[in-house]
């Protein structure tokens, strides 16, 4: 008996590894992913009928609004502010260079024109026109990355039966190939229908664990329409095969404060971390909890020493314009990034592990260690630094600074520095 179960373990471990290695990422989607890592900063958008209600993208579930009632926001909305070039010139300002957006959020309303179903805001709304193919159309003239975000789960559709149990892998009470091929169906439309689309942004899976998702169709089908698509899932769990990037929601690779990462391991693949300027990922009239320019740096900053991009979100309000304060803020983080954006863009993180006084990124054979925190001695040290280093000075106006290269490390001495309190950049040059 014991050695039949030994036996059973390891034939299901053989399957289970050779279902991961399936996969075999094209040429050009080895290219992207590269281009994505270079990228390091990008545009969240969360933005649909949710916006009206001015209480976040979660109101219909949180407010307890029955489907029916819910689907009459469609009505009226009616974003006439909405202006593609503006939210492109926007993101530009602020120093990104792609964008993800909402194609089709948890209540089940898409915000393009989708021929597979009729609540999408082209035909169940008086605007009657597509933002998605504008904005598409626009990234494309202006060289900015367009990634769609696309809900797994849905409230309102009786295929997918929000709230039924689970049996044998799919929802007692619904249709469940029915819901898949609705998705499928979905996913070729904007991968088929709109141009210079680089990635896919799953969410939504966490809601049903238990049920067979046909991952290996989905991706399969995406990867085929596409091979150099990236895709990435918000499943808050290690990579699966089919994945092209992982991402982190609400935290930095490795940590976990918001409770999403308990069981996410960190794979081999592109990371990126989502933040919100506020508490709320869709508009909410009533959160003022803003992140200042600072501490907008600093994730970006902290992201990319910790190799992850910074993927970070508004709300858009129901007209289509962007708030001032997120505007305002996002000019102040460009203006930083055209000055320091060298120590960003195209680097790479982990060169060493994050410090108490902040993070390094490099890229070739620059170094470039981040101060955001004061040290208590007038050095810092950069432990398990191997590079030949030949040289080193503030980025700012290049004052040469003393080091001292041992075999645990290198100090660099800041005697004489008045440091940036944002961020004090100091470029090592490796020989």
């Amino acid at each position: 008996m014991l050695k039949n179960f030994v036996l059973l373990c390891l034939l299901c471990s053989f399957f289970q590894l050779k279902a991961q290695t399936t996969y075999k990422p094209s040429t050009d989607n080895l290219t992207a992913r590269q281009t994505f890592q270079d990228m390091k900063f990008g545009l969240f958008i969360h933005w649909g009928i949710y916006s009206e209600l001015a209480d976040g993208e979660w109101v219909m579930h949180n407010k307890n609004i029955p489907y029916d009632s819910y689907r009459r926001l469609a009505d009226f909305f009616n974003p006439q502010g909405f202006n593609a070039k503006e939210w492109v010139q926007f993101a530009k300002r602020a120093g990104m260079k792609y964008i993800t957006i909402t194609s089709r959020h948890h209540d089940g309303f898409s915000m393009f024109a989708t021929k597979a179903s009729p609540y999408n805001i082209v035909d169940a709304t008086p605007y009657h026109k597509d933002p998605l193919m504008e904005l598409a159309q626009e990234c494309q003239k202006e060289g900015i990355e367009l990634h769609f975000y696309y809900s797994l789960l849905d409230w309102g559709r009786p295929d997918y039966a929000f709230g039924s149990p689970i049996v044998n892998g799919v929802p007692v009470k619904g249709d469940w190939d029915s819901y898949v091929k609705f998705m499928k169906d979905q996913l070729t439309e904007l991968i088929t229908k709109y141009p210079g689309v680089k990635g896919i942004w799953f969410d939504g899976q966490w809601e049903r664990r238990a049920v067979n998702w046909h991952f290996d169709e989905i991706y399969s089908l995406i990867h085929q329409l596409n091979p150099a698509i990236l895709v990435g899932n918000n499943h808050h769990l290690a990579p699966i095969d089919g994945e092209d990037f992982q991402m982190f929601e609400k935290d930095l690779p490795g940590g976990n404060t918001t409770g999403f990462s308990g069981e996410s391991k960190i794979g081999k693949l592109p990371l990126e971390t989502c933040e919100t300027i506020n508490n709320s990922w869709g508009f909410n009239i009533n959160d003022h909890s803003f992140k200042s320019t600072n501490e907008i740096i600093h994730y970006l900053v902290n992201a990319a020493g910790r190799d992850a991009n910074f993927l970070l979100n508004i709300g858009p309000m129901p007209n289509g314009k962007i708030q001032p304060e997120f505007t305002d803020t996002l000019a102040l983080v460009g203006n930083w990034i055209q000055k320091n954006g060298e120590s960003i863009y195209g680097t790479r993180g982990n060169l060493i592990p994050a410090q108490d006084w902040g993070v390094v990124t490099n890229k070739g054979k620059n170094i470039y260690a981040h101060i955001l925190t004061s040290p208590q001695q007038d050095f810092i040290f950069l432990p398990g630094l191997k590079e030949k280093i030949v040289k080193a000075n503030s980025f700012s106006d290049g004052t040469a600074l003393k080091f001292k290269q041992v075999p645990e490390g290198v100090f660099v001495y800041l005697n004489s520095v008045k440091l940036n309190p944002v961020d004090h950049i100091i470029k090592l040059i490796a020989n």
